[in-house]
């Protein structure tokens, strides 16, 4: 098994979409890439920890590659916007792929160039690329929230 962790707003509609995908074992929505230990979602929602909502995201290679996940997470959220998914906003919306080695980072880098150029996004695509992050688990109420609440709030959708 691998692993993959990805902030792309908040972590709701992200864990719901990704977990759908074949070859994804487990999901967890959490915090990532912030200044404090612990961090807990009154304090994150702030922006003031420095911490992303993120999803972790534990994938069999086999069926599914690190490149198949990334061309989900491209479709899922809108790239282009600095802090910001929907009506969500702050530095704890931002879109970041916390990559675990090197090769994460240059499937990551290789993935987002080519979103570029394809046309797609007519703004420039401004999601970070970054080393491993310690990961947090979000409170139990955050996991598998739309599950849970099938009517509840996302910004997320596949978009062509």
């Amino acid at each position: 098994m691998e692993t993959a962790i990805l902030a792309a707003g908040c972590f709701w509609g992200v864990e719901d979409l990704l977990r759908k995908i074949p070859g994804v074992i487990d999901t967890e929505a959490g915090y990532c890439g912030g200044q404090t230990t612990d961090p807990q979602y009154a304090e994150v929602k702030t922006g003031k920890t420095g911490h992303a909502e993120a999803v972790k995201i534990v994938f069999d290679p086999k069926h599914l590659s690190f490149e198949t996940i990334l061309e989900h997470f491209f479709k899922l959220h809108d790239p282009t916007t600095l802090n910001r998914q929907g009506g969500d906003v702050g530095t704890q919306y931002r879109s970041v792929i916390f990559c675990q080695n090197e090769t994460q980072r240059i499937t990551a880098e290789a993935v987002k160039a080519r979103v570029q150029t394809s046309g797609k996004w007519k703004q420039p695509i401004i999601t970070e690329i970054a080393g491993a992050a310690l990961f947090y688990a979000a409170e139990k109420f955050h996991q598998d929230y739309l599950v849970k609440n099938p009517g509840g709030y996302t910004c997320h959708f596949y978009r062509d």
